[in-house]
């Protein structure tokens, strides 16, 4: 039986153990909200606009102060598991519809949930122990080594810890380089992620922003003439390994070509390369160019919780470890020496890390690239085949194509878009089965958004290149 308590006046539910959260009704999705607060079910291609306001979200989960008999009658803690278990139904029913951010939601830590009850803090530097002594620096360090022989840097020349995110291994590198040049220029693609020109407003470096191919990848051209024009100052280069919305890989070979053409010595410049997805995918696609600290690059960095699929987010930053004293201080208080960029880090993410690669290792990692590419090609020939401009770069598995018209299909499917564009980024937890649901929906919704003909499909030539647009121009 599902029995009520009161709260605040209202029957709450208490759910039984047996509760199956999976029959739950999920919540709604949020709604669309223009500018002047009406709703949108649809809009022109010409009209796209970020709505920033204070609790768009209708919902809100009020804390609520507990009665006085709560600890006998346990009515708070069967209200609270009554939301938990709604709640859990909402991500299960998210989930099933995530296809435009490039998190990995395929993984099983059950083994883990033993150390749920700890408070694992790595403060400091991993490779110096401090006076706190509920750490896992050991699995961190091993987590470091794995990818520093990945990226071909030996034990006693690199440095890293595990961040908190991607955006802290961004924010690290431009640091590092900064600190080798205090007087250098920062220069990164337009494509690239927005946490690299948040470095450079924190930072108060001089930005130059070079512009891309069409698929996304820098421009060389632009960026030697940029460089020629700032000849007098060092340079400090981001590249992208994967870019955010086209997934393309810069040439980080053509780069450093660039820049010695250009009249940089090694000295003069320096590398950080941002494989926040693609750097741990790259190294396992045949005929890729590779990243290795053999070639004069500074730093790199990937997210934890996107293609190894931790449960929280998390990354990995690799530096030289002939750069870091600039950063480093002593810390009294710790009893350590700490050059990372927070003071706290998750002392539970490297543990979930080390887990993953031990499970997988370089074969299991080399599978799922294997397969999340030929998904990605799947879909990409089905969407052309369906008469829907699509584009996928050839080290990637970011599939980009015309952005649908109805803004609640796009939140129902959580895609990530920007202008005419939108994109799927397939992932190992991403199946045929999945792809193909998606497919059948967009294809049946986008029969009724162009069917009367005042409204077309938006022409993304300039997006993609006209050889991969399929709209009525490009189209003949």
């Amino acid at each position: 039986m599902v029995g009520s308590v009161e709260n605040g006046g209202e029957a709450v539910e208490i759910l039984p153990d047996h509760f199956d959260p999976t029959a739950v009704v999920p919540e709604p999705l949020p709604k669309v909200v223009e500018s002047d607060g009406e709703l949108v079910n649809g809009k022109s291609n010409g009209d796209r606009e970020i709505v920033l306001g204070r609790n768009v979200h209708t919902t809100c989960l009020e804390v609520t102060e507990p009665e006085a008999n709560d600890d006998f009658t346990g009515d708070k803690d069967a209200f609270m598991a009554s939301i938990l278990a709604r709640y859990r139904k909402t991500l299960l029913e998210r989930t099933k519809h995530h296809l435009g951010y490039p998190y990995n939601l395929d993984f099983d830590y059950g083994a883990l949930a033993q150390l749920q009850h700890f408070s694992i803090n790595n403060l400091g530097d991993p490779f110096i122990e401090s006076n706190y002594g509920v750490h896992s620096r050991q699995f961190e360090v091993g987590v470091l080594d794995w990818f520093a022989r990945l990226w071909e840097i030996e034990k006693d020349e690199y440095w890293g810890y595990i961040t908190n995110c991607g955006t802290e291994g961004n924010l690290h590198g431009i640091l590092v380089g900064r600190e080798v040049f205090p007087d250098g220029i920062l220069y990164a693609s337009r494509e690239t992620h927005y946490s690299v020109f948040k470095a450079a407003r924190m930072y108060r470096m001089e930005c130059v922003k070079v512009d891309t191919l069409v698929s996304g990848e820098i421009d060389c051209a632009d960026f030697k003439v940029k460089l020629l024009a700032h000849k007098d100052k060092p340079a400090i280069i981001n590249v992208n390994i994967g870019t955010t919305v086209k997934g393309a890989v810069d040439d980080l070979d053509l780069v450093i070509q660039t820049l010695e053409e250009s009249g940089f010595t090694h000295d003069r410049f320096y590398i950080h390369c941002d494989g926040a997805l693609f750097g741990l995918m790259m190294p396992f696609v045949k005929r890729a160019p590779k990243v290795s600290f053999k070639k004069p690059i500074g730093s790199v960095s990937v997210s934890g919780h996107k293609f190894v699929g931790c449960p929280m987010p998390c990354g990995v930053q690799i530096t030289r470890l002939e750069h870091i004293n600039a950063l480093s201080r002593d810390v009294e208080y710790l009893a350590s020496r700490d050059a990372t960029i927070m003071g706290s880090r998750n002392g539970h993410a490297p543990i979930f890390l080390w887990y993953t690669l031990n499970k997988k290792g370089y074969k299991g990692f080399q599978k799922e690239v294997q397969k999340c590419l030929r998904n990605a090609h799947y879909l990409k020939d089905r969407l052309l085949d369906a008469g829907i401009s699509a584009m996928l770069n050839e080290l990637s598995s970011t599939v980009v194509f015309e952005r649908p018209w109805d803004e609640e299909f796009v939140r129902r499917w959580q895609l990530a878009c920007q202008g005419n564009i939108a994109h799927v980024v397939v992932m190992p937890n991403v199946t045929i089965d999945k792809l193909d649901d998606f497919l059948s929906e967009l294809v049946e919704k986008r029969s009724t958004w162009y069917q009367d003909g005042k409204v077309k499909p938006p022409c993304i030539g300039t997006e993609v290149g006209s050889e991969n647009c399929l709209c009525t121009l490009h189209n003949k």
